[in-house]
């Protein structure tokens, strides 16, 4: 009986043995399961609106540069009609990354004390101040109603700023209505116009017989603005740089390839509202929507200290906001470096 425990034994030894060196012979000869990226998201989560402004984002969701640079990072969307709303989804940890106008990033920054940074820009111009055709000067808007897509968004804050400067604050009545219901109001009579991003300015323009009074780019220098940017919660790019690296790269992809383009980049814009919004754009609003703005990764880093003095004019802050550290560019200019392109200008909105 001993004898067969010692053989048992010592057979189950050897086959230990054997099994280890097998194993031993294995790791050497075949590379080891890749372990999954520590700094990747499973899941990433982006809001935009269903405006030409938000081209980049229409694109890049439509024509899969998104899907494309994620790998596996699950994409989930959701559309806004203005900032103010987009922000509380951000801050209440419902969204990660956001296309948005660049004052409600501003006060999104300085509400959540740092907890939101701007990582790129997206599209400069695309807003105008249009009216009926009988208003053919500021003075002629006192006692008018003038629509802007939500109270603090980005027109509004334009609108009243520009208002001040005319000292027309106390005379012009501002409405705050979604888009749509803009274009209805105008045509019922029932505002005189509106401080509105593309294609809404275009479609009171051809639709409703609407005239331009100010098209914001003369407001700025060059004729550029930061209209459309890209912001992310700060502890989200912090856990997941790849993943925000991944949704920059695929909004680059998605601007190279409309501008490469232009035709089918329209088409597909149209085609993305037509699925949001439920209507598609005649070819003469798409075409005049298109013809008032630039889509760019540059987020116009100069401007972000007068829009933050604009929002103080505007009413809808105290005080200016201190903006150091409200960016962080270095995914952006790591997509920039590899493209071959020069990096953008933090200026003084970095740590």
């Amino acid at each position: 009986m001993k004898n067969r425990t010692r053989l048992l034994a010592a057979t189950l030894a050897g086959l230990a043995l054997s099994a280890g060196l097998a194993a031993c012979s294995r790791a050497d000869s075949d590379p080891a399961p890749a372990a999954a990226p520590q700094n990747t998201a499973a899941e990433v989560r982006v809001g935009y609106f269903p405006n030409v402004t938000h081209a980049p984002a229409l694109i890049g969701v439509k024509k899969d540069f998104f899907k494309k640079e994620l790998g596996s990072t699950k994409l989930t969307t959701q559309t806004f009609n203005a900032g103010p709303d987009e922000v509380n989804a951000l801050l209440g940890s419902s969204l990660d990354i956001a296309f948005i106008g660049s004052g409600p990033a501003i006060n999104a920054f300085t509400k959540s004390k740092g907890a939101i940074q701007l990582v790129s820009g997206a599209v400069s111009g695309g807003a105008q101040l249009v009216v009926k055709p009988e208003i053919a000067s500021a003075d002629q808007l006192k006692g008018k109603t003038i629509a802007t897509p939500q109270l603090g968004n980005t027109q509004d804050v334009a609108l009243k700023k520009w208002l001040s400067e005319n000292k027309l604050t106390d005379q012009v009545k501002i409405s705050n209505l979604d888009n749509p219901k803009t274009l209805d109001a105008f045509k019922k009579g029932e505002v005189d116009g509106g401080w509105l991003p593309e294609p809404w300015a275009s479609r009171l323009v051809q639709d409703a017989g609407a005239k331009v009074l100010i098209d914001e780019k003369t407001l700025w220098p060059g004729g550029r603005f930061p209209s459309t940017v890209v912001i992310v919660r700060s502890e989200f790019l912090q856990q997941h740089p790849d993943t925000v690296r991944a949704v920059i790269k695929g909004e680059s992809a998605a601007i190279d390839w409309a501008t490469a383009n232009q035709a089918e980049a329209k088409t597909t814009v149209n085609d993305a509202l037509k699925e949001l919004a439920g209507s598609s754009l005649n070819v003469a609003v798409l075409d005049r929507a298109f013809g008032g703005i630039e889509l760019t990764l540059d987020p116009i880093s100069a401007e972000f200290g007068q829009l933050a003095k604009d929002s103080v004019t505007a009413g809808v802050v105290k005080t200016v906001a201190d903006l150091k550290g409200f960016a962080d560019f270095g995914p952006l200019n790591e997509v920039l470096k590899a493209a071959g392109k020069p990096a953008v200008e933090p200026a003084g909105l970095t740590k």
